[in-house]
């Protein structure tokens, strides 16, 4: 063998030992890297109001398609309906439409649930009318309660207006286990769940409401702003004293006295399974986004931010 030869096989030798060498060394990296992570699965179980019902479907919609693994289940049985489940401890969240009761919290004690509540959104109630409704485009307090209140009179829109239609009201209402129902009869009426009730449509679900209202020329309801804001197309805002629900208005406290903030309530206990507690931090870190999605009001994010604390 030459002796260029054997330098060359030395060389070539000291090369290759380096790129396994290399190897070796990037390996342990890369095996990291590739480790899988543990996957979530298990069951979520939400209910309660209508209203926040978008948002929680869009966060669970959201969830899933990061962890296929998790069932979760979003139903709409009313804010009060939610309640009495997650009191009973056969969900783990509780959509509300409104704070818990007094009574609520004592129930939820005695049975051994703590819980922890959460902002996540504003709304503004909004009384609407059909597309063909050409004259009830603004509305007072005072007016809208001589409808709604319990006991009223007031059977056609001439009976509220004098240059308005004598022709027949037709109202549609959330039903008595809804926390719009009682938000809005005690702002409107000035006694939570007192209303109106022998000739009221009343549903838990506010699709049907919209169905109501759209179909008829002389129909009146009221709901969460997001259920306007999809149907726009087929039905008209009521404005209050002069003003219109929207974002802006919602989100300034100008469209009185109809705005209020959304809550889910959770379980402590359930939060103690990681795929609730991932499922928790994943509302309020995407909330912002899937608040507005859903056409309500979203908060500043600095108030999500804090609200993670909660959580841990």
């Amino acid at each position: 063998m030459t002796k260029r030869r054997l330098l060359g096989l030395i060389s070539s030798i000291l090369v290759t030992a380096t790129v396994f060498s290399g190897c070796a060394s990037k390996q342990p990296a890369e095996n990291k890297e590739q480790a899988p992570t543990a996957k979530l699965s298990g069951e979520i179980k939400i209910d309660g109001s209508s209203t926040v019902l978008p948002i929680s479907e869009s966060v669970a919609e959201e969830f899933k398609a990061k962890n296929p693994d998790v069932k979760i289940t979003v139903g709409e049985s009313g804010t009060g309906g939610g309640m009495k489940k997650f009191i009973n401890k056969e969900i783990d969240i509780a959509d509300a439409s409104r704070p818990i009761k007094a009574e609520e919290k004592d129930a939820a004690a005695k049975n051994g649930v703590e819980f922890i509540e959460l902002k996540v959104a504003l709304d503004g109630i909004t009384v609407v009318v059909n597309k063909d409704n050409t004259w009830a485009k603004d509305m007072t307090v005072e007016e809208l309660n001589s409808i709604w209140k319990e006991g009223s009179t007031v059977k056609t829109w001439k009976d509220v207006r004098a240059d308005w239609p004598a022709e027949q009201i037709k109202l549609y209402a959330p039903g008595t286990a809804s926390g719009t129902f009682e938000f809005f009869t005690e702002a409107i009426n000035k006694k939570a769940k007192s209303a109106r009730a022998t000739d009221v449509t009343t549903s838990e679900d506010d699709g049907v409401l919209v169905q109501g209202v759209a179909g008829d020329k002389n129909g009146m309801s009221y709901f969460g702003y997001s259920y306007y804001e999809a149907n726009k197309s087929k039905l008209n805002a009521v404005n209050i004293a002069g003003v219109a629900p929207s974002f802006d208005t919602i989100k300034d406290g100008t469209y009185k006295p109809l705005s209020r903030p959304l809550y889910i309530y959770v379980n402590k206990e359930a939060l103690k399974k990681a795929e609730v507690k991932e499922f928790v931090n994943f509302y309020l870190n995407n909330a912002k986004n899937l608040v507005s999605e859903a056409g309500y009001v979203a908060l500043p994010e600095a108030d999500y931010t804090k609200q993670l604390d909660l959580v841990k």
